[in-house]
């Protein structure tokens, strides 16, 4: 390996950190504006 490649890894592991943090945000803002939603139905 040399220097590039170690650059490489250490981007691609901090992208997927940040990629898994944006997605499971994602979800749980989904899932809460849909308990929103369905609270609003009932009421």
């Amino acid at each position: 390996m040399n220097g590039f490649d170690i650059v490489m890894v250490i981007a691609i592991i901090l992208f997927a950190r940040l990629g898994v943090r944006l997605v499971t945000r994602y979800i749980k803002m989904k899932k809460d504006s849909k308990n929103d939603e369905d609270a609003s139905d009932i009421s």
